[in-house]
């Protein structure tokens, strides 16, 4: 009897120090799992904060001068009773992503009629060759650091403020890109305008070209009326380090051949990001182009 009782004992505490032994485990392990997840959303956040701080700083100019090639002085053309140049202005300044909107020309009568109905202008020199130096100079001479420059089309008076904030958060969400700009579908009237500039991506929404001429061009020679043709629309964003450094950059064959800044940045080995957006461009590059303008604003009650 002493010895089944001894047994006994001898099971049921071995039985007891298992059941602890697992106990002990399952806390162990339960104590594992909750640091790792603790971890885990230590690093998200960390993650997510720094994320959310990379390119954060943004700006939006508007890089303006009188002597166009095509239509001198046209920042100044009435647009229904107001410069082209103040619709631009107002237009932009509803982005939700710009933290300042200024003008950046090389011309007085610019400028003063900028500062009559509020803008800040910054005065930059009549050697800047494009829009991406004029902006450049504009970035330097504000003395406030930026992360982003959005470069805003002065003759785009129907700019849509989404559209500028899309391209900041593409910017923003694709590191390796120094660029970013948007498309949109191209009229087939449009396919053969050279004042209409045409653009390929590759399958990641990365820029391949942007040409005057029709790009693809099948050897039919005529438009398909099947295939999703681009149209650039002239907004574009960039880093600002990199744009400190563009004017250094060399000027390339594609670029002057077409002359197509965006070009000069494709050819030097940089990425840039294209967005698509559904967005009827109605750039204004002729005198012609301002009565479409007037007349799309009173359809649309935008007067």
């Amino acid at each position: 009897m002493a010895i089944c009782s001894s047994s006994s004992s001898s099971s049921s505490s071995s039985t007891s120090s298992s059941d602890s032994s697992n106990s002990a485990k399952a806390w162990i392990i339960h104590g594992i799992v909750v640091g790792v997840a603790v971890a885990a959303a230590a690093g998200a956040h960390a993650y997510i904060t720094r994320f959310s701080k990379f390119r954060s700083r943004v700006i939006g100019i508007i890089p303006a001068r009188f002597a166009s090639s095509r239509f001198q002085g046209k920042p100044l053309v009435q647009i229904l009773g107001k410069p082209m140049i103040q619709r631009t202005w107002e237009r932009a300044k509803l982005a939700a992503m710009l933290d300042h909107v200024v003008v950046a020309t090389d011309d007085e009568k610019i400028a003063d009629c900028c500062r009559q109905f509020g803008a800040d202008v910054i005065m930059t020199s009549e050697s800047c060759r494009n829009g991406t130096e004029r902006c450049n100079e504009a970035l330097q001479k504000l003395g406030k650091k930026y992360d982003i420059v959005v470069n805003i089309q002065g003759d785009e008076p129907l700019i849509e403020p989404e559209i500028i904030d899309g391209i900041v958060k593409a910017l923003q969400a694709t590191p390796d890109a120094v660029f970013s700009t948007a498309v949109t579908s191209l009229k087939p009237e449009d396919a053969h305008d050279p004042n209409r500039v045409k653009c390929v991506v590759d399958n990641r929404g990365y820029a391949i070209y942007f040409s005057r001429g029709l790009i693809p061009f099948n050897k039919s020679g005529k438009v398909n009326s099947r295939f999703p043709y681009l149209l650039h629309l002239g907004i574009q964003s960039y880093d600002a380090k990199f744009l400190k450094i563009y004017p250094d950059l060399q000027s390339t064959p594609l670029q002057l051949e077409e002359d197509l800044e965006q070009l000069k940045v494709l050819e030097n080995g940089y990425k840039m990001k294209v967005i698509k957006v559904d967005h009827e461009a109605h750039g204004v590059d002729t005198p012609e182009d301002v009565g479409k303008i007037e007349s799309l604003m009173r359809e649309r009650n935008l007067a």
